[in-house]
């Protein structure tokens, strides 16, 4: 059927193309993800087993890189037209089919790309997967004690989960904010933004049913920026949502959707400075299990990886783990149910400086370094099959999570141990892979000495920088603060049964558009005013102004800022009373409206 079609070649003109001019061209030696001049690479890649039906093609190259034309003919659904839009980057395009492709299918693709000066024919074939409807119950939530919510007279709709701290800041602790997404718990799920004090300074109630992971700080369009992965998460152990990006006044200024009929996952949202982002996404497919001990019509759950173009929402880059790892290397077993194996769950994304990913599938017990252009792997290493590496004494890891590139080379991840339980405690680890010696050596282990903490999922281990390192222990709801020797300089926990999927540190800078919020109620010595402003991190202190009218108010009572709501007494109140938000060196911040003295 491939040699029936009729076309030779789909011209621009011939397809309805909309090409986008005028766009962005980035330089210097980051420009591409493909990392290789003049290199073009296309997604879905080679013999991808299970492509979906609603896939793009993807060209990635270097800048200025232009498509030609496109030629992509199913072996059911025959030719196919479309149209190609460009990526901001000026570094590819996609093309666009005008219909989906038939499952079960394979798709030859054959195109005509352009680089500066020069002319190349690249193609791909792939096969299109029989997508599996995936169960959408939601991940079961536990019970724990409602005294673990706060809560504040002036801000009612904020519900948060409470935080502990355990160990104090000691000296040498790093100074920030923990950025915090509580989910599980009797708290409300949400972004949650808390000082080294343990008290709120943001909270982001979702709506009922929806959840938040990986909340933390990122540069976007060269400013800071608050991201977080929002969604349902499933019982099957993973999400379906989108990304969020919303700047220093907490307005969403971005929306990251994976692209390809797929949906967002809560495991990965990486930035960047390109505009792009690096996300992951869960594909349950119909297949047989049979060699592997499942049915012989069972489903599969591929881990998906992705770059998209954030301004346009195109997929740039795409990968499937079922193309490139052999399902016999899974420590996750498939049942004979149609419940979806998942058989290795890629739970980070870690791009380095040549080209390549750095990822870790928890169920194969492995980390990859992936090559972005061929998409095979440069090497890999674990306690999973055919290692590339001989681990060194102290070097092994379970079910583990958060991979990531260090400075000279090194990798830090988080070390589960669990689940099922193959180690006693869960632990963070900086690693030495030495390719020239092909070999692993453990560089450092933090493990808490105060409390034995095993994490059966989630956790991460985050560099901050001075040589001090933050662990966030997932499932369990702790998160622990060590210098390079291992002490412990600061432990909190959230409520009970809470999970925070990351614990991320640093820096922030909040400027709320809202207003300060107040609330009046009586008290045993007179009205005592309630006043707090969600998100706003420069109040030094609190002024309160009353009259009988809202436009005759002068000052009556001052208090200095004490943690999320500060509680002044107003016993000379009659009328009305406002708070006025003040900066350390007493400039007004913001007003709050007008409130009745009871």
């Amino acid at each position: 059927m491939l040699a029936a079609a009729a076309t030779l070649c789909l011209a621009l003109s011939a397809c309805g193309s909309s090409v986008h001019t005028g766009a962005k061209i980035a330089s210097g030696p980051a420009a591409t993800s493909a990392a290789i001049a003049n290199a073009i690479t296309v997604s879905p890649m080679p013999g991808t087993p299970d492509a979906s039906p609603a896939t793009q093609i993807s060209f990635l190259g270097g800048p200025g890189t232009k498509v030609l034309y496109v030629h992509a003919v199913g072996s059911l659904s025959g030719y196919h037209s479309g149209r190609l839009e460009a990526y901001s980057t000026g570094t590819g395009e996609s093309f666009l089919p005008t219909r989906g492709f038939t499952p079960g299918e394979t798709v030859a693709v054959n195109a005509r790309v352009r680089v500066g000066k020069h002319e190349e024919s690249v193609g791909t074939n792939f096969k299109i997967a029989r997508e599996a409807v995936e169960s959408t119950a939601p991940f079961p939530a536990h019970e724990s004690d409602p005294a673990e919510i706060q809560s504040f007279h002036s801000a009612p709709s904020l519900k948060p989960s409470s935080v502990q701290v355990l160990t104090p800041a000691q000296p040498g602790a790093a100074s920030g904010d923990f950025f915090l997404a509580p989910y599980q718990g009797t708290g409300a799920p949400g972004p949650m933004i808390v000082n080294g004090e343990g008290q709120l300074v943001w909270f982001h109630p979702l709506p009922k049913g929806e959840d938040s992971t990986n909340f933390h700080v990122q540069t976007y369009e060269g400013q800071q920026a608050l991201t977080w992965w929002q969604g349902h998460v499933l019982k099957l152990g993973f999400g379906q949502g989108e990304d969020v990006i919303a700047n220093s006044s907490y307005q969403k200024i971005a929306t990251v959707k994976a692209g390809n009929g797929y949906k967002a996952d809560l495991h990965e949202f990486r930035i960047t400075p390109e505009g792009t982002a690096w996300i992951d996404a869960f594909d349950p497919i119909h297949m047989s299990l049979s060699a592997d001990g499942g049915s012989s019509n069972g489903v599969l759950s591929d881990s998906v990886i992705e770059e998209v173009d954030i301004k346009t929402g195109l997929v740039m880059w795409e990968w499937h783990a079922l193309g490139h790892i052999p399902l016999s290397n899974s420590h996750s077993k498939p049942s004979k149910s149609s419940y979806p194996w998942d058989a290795y769950h890629i739970n980070s994304i870690d791009p380095g400086s040549e080209g390549n990913l750095l990822i870790s599938s928890r169920n194969t017990w492995t980390l990859y370094d992936l090559m972005i252009h061929s998409g095979a792997f440069k090497w890999r290493f674990g306690n999973g099959a055919a290692s590339s590496f001989k681990l060194g004494e102290g070097v092994k890891f379970f079910w583990q999570h958060d991979a990531e590139w260090q400075p000279g080379g090194l990798i830090s991840l988080f070390d589960n141990g669990a689940s099922p339980a193959m180690e006693k405690e869960s632990s963070g680890l900086l690693l030495r892979p030495e390719e020239s010696k092909r070999q692993v050596t453990l560089v450092k282990r933090f493990v808490n000495p105060n409390r034995t903490l095993l994490a059966a999922s989630q956790g991460n281990v985050l560099n901050l920088k001075d040589g001090n390192w933050l662990l966030g222990y997932g499932e369990l709801p702790d998160f622990t603060e060590y210098n390079a020797a291992g002490v412990v300089l600061f432990e909190a926990s959230l409520g009970e049964n809470t999970q925070d999927f990351r614990t991320y540190f640093g820096p922030w800078s909040g400027h709320p558009k809202q207003a300060p919020a107040i609330a009046v109620a009586a008290g045993s010595s007179g009205p005592v005013l309630y006043a707090s402003w969600n998100g706003a991190t420069e109040v030094a202190s609190w002024k309160v102004l009353s009259g009988s009218s809202t436009s005759s108010l002068t000052p009556i009572a001052s208090a200095p800022r004490s943690g999320f709501e500060t509680t002044i007494p107003v016993s000379g109140a009659s009328g009305y009373v406002e708070a006025q938000a003040l900066s350390s060196s007493g400039k007004v911040l913001g007003t709050s409206a007008a409130a009745q003295v009871p």
